[in-house]
């Protein structure tokens, strides 16, 4: 078979490989659908503050049961999609539900050998969900990705009637919490991207605004927007840049959610968070109730896989996936089998 492996910065390649045998209690699945996240990019560039080179990737992926371990229940044949978080189970904050917070966490497809991006792959039974009938390959590859955005919107609300959001960042993440914040009751969402094209793609899913984030005014401008200062603000870059603005705009009493990886150290103006009572709060991956609530918002067509997929590879061409993905231009790109 055929497996993708990020082998050095800016290298990808596929190699081949035996088709391995599920052990007890694994599932082997055959890959439909992968998608490249912002942190397989920083990583294909060695930029990923947790990931090493080399990797396999494949975490946000949806595929078919081919065969089962012993003690396994879902049978051959089965569409389903992969929660990558492989966490302990026994540490404090598993025991306490919050495996997004384990010790040892570890994600298929980023910080252990295997991953998805492959024309097979082995996956722990419990990783998987069974998807429902109709749920295609395309809606079922956004579950993963939609489930971060759920999270943070969840952690600043949940209840977000009435509040003005800026989303900084107009990637896959910022317009997946584009869409969350809406669900959630924000009233007024404005956004920022420094790619034009991402910042009509922003409009045309919904965003009250659009501010070019490169801008020497964007602060005021996205003041402008809101009519003041912003509720809550979602970080979807966590760059420098992003940070200042986003404690700005936050000033006062607002909250700003970390969703997007660092790549780098980044400082915070402490005096003005401490006197105007800045909230800083980060948001790591995801829960199951946010798993599951992605799973209604696809299935409900909240989320549409055709707003937010702009290209489509085929595994043999997985480097070029990347390259497209490293652009900065295209909100999603997939590798199909």
């Amino acid at each position: 078979m055929r497996v993708v492996v990020v082998s050095s910065p800016g290298t990808v390649e596929v190699r081949r490989a035996p088709v391995p045998e599920p052990s007890p209690g694994e599932l082997l699945v055959a890959m439909s659908v992968t998608g490249i996240c912002g942190s397989d990019v920083h990583a294909l560039h060695g930029r990923h503050p947790w990931m090493t080179l080399p990797y396999q990737p494949g975490h946000e992926v949806t595929g078919t049961v081919a065969a089962g371990g012993a003690g396994t229940a879902v049978p051959p044949g089965r569409q389903v999609a992969v929660n990558p978080l492989l966490s302990c189970g026994t540490c404090k904050r598993c025991r306490l539900g919050q495996f997004n917070l384990c010790r040892e966490m570890n994600v298929f497809g980023c910080t252990v050998p295997g991953g998805g991006m492959a024309d097979y792959f082995l996956i722990p039974e419990d990783r998987v969900q069974v998807l429902p009938d109709g749920m295609t390959d395309l809606q079922a590859a956004l579950i993963e990705p939609l489930s971060t955005p759920v999270h943070a919107v969840r952690l600043a609300g949940p209840d977000l009637t009435g509040l003005s959001v800026v989303i900084l960042g107009a990637g896959a993440i910022g317009l997946l919490t584009l869409k969350a914040a809406r669900r959630h009751g924000a009233t007024a969402v404005v956004m920022t991207d420094g790619s034009a094209g991402k910042r009509d793609h922003a409009l045309r899913l919904g965003a009250d605004a659009a501010v070019d984030a490169l801008g020497p005014d964007a602060v005021a401008r996205l003041r402008a927007e809101l009519g003041g200062n912003a509720d809550v603000v979602f970080d979807c870059v966590a760059t420098q840049p992003t940070m200042d603005q986003a404690v700005q705009l936050a000033l006062k009493g607002g909250t700003v959610m970390v969703v997007g990886v660092p790549t780098a150290p980044v400082t915070v103006a402490l005096p003005e968070v401490q006197d105007q009572q800045v909230r800083i709060q980060g948001s790591a991956l995801y829960l199951a109730r946010d798993y599951a609530e992605s799973m209604r918002m696809l299935a409900d067509g909240s989320v549409r896989p055709e707003d937010f997929i702009t290209a489509r590879y085929p595994l043999a061409d997985a480097a070029g996936a990347f390259l497209a993905a490293s652009t900065g231009e295209q909100v999603k790109v997939v590798v199909t089998a």
